[in-house]
């Protein structure tokens, strides 16, 4: 396996930033995997004299560990790290060199005064485009803390291990042999998991703010940056930075950028909104809001922040079908991320439910994976563009089923079929299934708000046309609001539009 021009030139740049010796401890077989991962450790060294390889045994075959001279920083790659996984390998190579991770001081501090020994397994897919955050915080903490190891592993290489563990969604983490979590986390919600997460008392003492942003997704950013621009203090309580955006792929309609992914998307929006002197409070829930003299927020952890105006910008959540199953087999078979987890499911029979876009885009990418796809369509027409409805027509290995009712998921310890109810007969049937992927549109993330403002049958925020709610000083903007189109974009030009709503209410009040 040769790497391509492109990213052997991008490689011979990041090897230049390497600071210290490496070697590569490798655990090699005589199988296509090894010869794979080989190729690539010796690309390695072919390009850096700093990197030097040694053969070994390690717990898996084939792997690799990332080392200095003379010591283990627990650092493994089992499998071959390419697709989203390569900038998790050049990172480690970086790190265990001795370049110091983009990470905040006070992170670094928290890591290397964790107590006692820590050994983390992380099964990842390489089309995963969640996974690598997880594998790079992990390795990461690998690095600073000499009791924290981790291990990558690529479930389609290691597919029976992934079997025997149950792991029907990626990323899933293990932490000494118990599961840990499933789903992308940050460095600091990994922290906050393990009990090291910042004191509640850092929020009590905070002067009031002009504009407190809730949500921290495109909407959010936008107007934190809108309103720190106008030079008045300005806060984002996020619950975790970039929202939804972190679970999207492909980017193709931001305008005057052809193509991104939405992770590189929200490190963009970080790294704008750290450029003026937002106050970020991450990792934080809202759970309630009063307007007194100024507005007051009530996060989760039980601080009480105060500010002249709120922007509310919460985002929206998949929305669940609701189905008996649905919950109890959520990372069993259940899934919402056919790019996360459609390779675990690998010439197995799935279902997607849900015909508008986004379910007849899963169902085309799944089948190029799965052995058959069955799509549930409620109503008794899908409502798909004309041209992903022609794709998935063609496709020999899916089968539409329209003007059905799914009553429940069915299993044991893992998903074994749907039981339906076709609309027209009345006729209930089951069909045998080990994977379903739920696509059914969104809901907003306002339930926490009670009638406090006023918001359509749907829960979403009635706003006008400078984004402000019924509530004096208080306004909204994105995915949670009553604004007929979801998008990226749009979510962005709200959280503008109710930033400077705000600044005009701050005017004139």
């Amino acid at each position: 396996m040769a790497l391509d021009t492109e990213i052997k030139s991008q490689l011979a740049q990041y090897l230049e930033l390497l600071e210290g010796d490496i070697v590569l401890k490798v655990s090699a077989g005589s199988d296509a995997v090894s010869k794979e991962m080989l190729d690539l450790v010796e690309e390695l060294s072919s390009m850096s004299a700093r990197i030097t390889i040694e053969k070994t045994e390690l717990p898996r075959t084939p792997s690799f560990s990332v080392n200095r001279v003379g010591e283990d920083t627990g650092v493994t790659f089992a499998g071959v790290p390419l697709g989203h996984e390569f900038t998790s390998l050049v990172l480690a190579l970086l790190q265990v060199s001795g370049r110091a991770p983009k990470v905040d001081q006070s992170v670094i501090d928290q890591i290397k005064a964790l107590p006692g020994e820590y050994h983390f397994e992380t099964f990842v897919s390489l089309s995963c485009h969640n996974c690598p955050d997880v594998v790079q915080a992990l390795n990461v903490m690998s690095v600073v803390h000499p009791g924290i190891t981790h291990t990558m592993i690529d479930g389609a290489a290691f597919k029976e291990e992934a079997e025997s563990r149950d792991v029907m969604a990626v990323p899933s983490v293990f932490l000494n042999g118990e599961f840990f979590e499933s789903g992308r986390m940050s460095l600091e919600e990994i922290l906050a998991k393990i009990g090291s997460a910042p004191d509640a008392s850092a929020f009590a003492d905070k002067d009031p703010f002009d504009v407190l942003v809730i949500g921290g997704g495109p909407a959010g950013a936008s107007a934190a940056i809108y309103a720190a621009r106008k030079g008045i203090r300005t806060g984002i309580v996020a619950e975790r930075f970039g929202g939804q955006v972190m679970d999207t792929l492909g980017i193709e309609n931001f305008i005057s950028v052809k193509y991104t992914e939405g992770p590189k998307l929200v490190a963009s929006l970080e790294e704008h909104v750290k450029e003026y002197g937002i106050d970020i409070m991450n990792l934080q829930r809202a759970k309630r809001l009063e307007k007194k003299e100024l507005v007051e927020v009530e996060l989760e952890n039980g601080a009480v922040l105060k500010s002249k105006t709120v922007i509310l910008s919460t985002g929206a959540r998949w929305r669940n079908l609701g189905v008996p199953g649905e919950a109890e087999f959520k990372n069993k078979g259940v899934a919402y991320c056919p790019h996360c987890d459609g390779p675990l499911f690998e010439g197995k029979h799935v279902a997607v439910v849900g015909g508008g876009n986004s379910g007849v885009e899963a169902a085309i990418d799944l089948a190029g994976i799965a052995g058959h796809v069955t799509v549930f369509e409620f109503m008794p027409e899908m409502k798909a563009d004309a041209v992903l409805q022609d794709r998935l027509h063609s496709l020999s290995n899916v089968t539409v089923l329209t003007n059905v009712q799914v009553k429940e998921i069915t299993g044991d310890d893992k998903v074994n079929g749907i039981a339906y109810l076709e609309r027209d007969t009345e006729a209930t049937k089951h069909i045998d299934l080990q994977g379903v992927f739920v696509q059914i549109g969104l809901v907003p993330n306002t339930d926490w708000l009670g009638d406090t403002v006023e918001r359509t049958r749907f829960g979403e925020i009635v706003v006008d046309n400078r984004g402000a709610t019924n509530v004096p000083g208080v306004f909204a903007a994105g995915d949670c609001t009553n604004s007929p189109y979801k998008q990226i974009i749009i979510s962005m030009g709200s959280g503008a539009n109710a930033a400077l709503g705000a600044f005009d209410y701050l005017i004139r009040n």
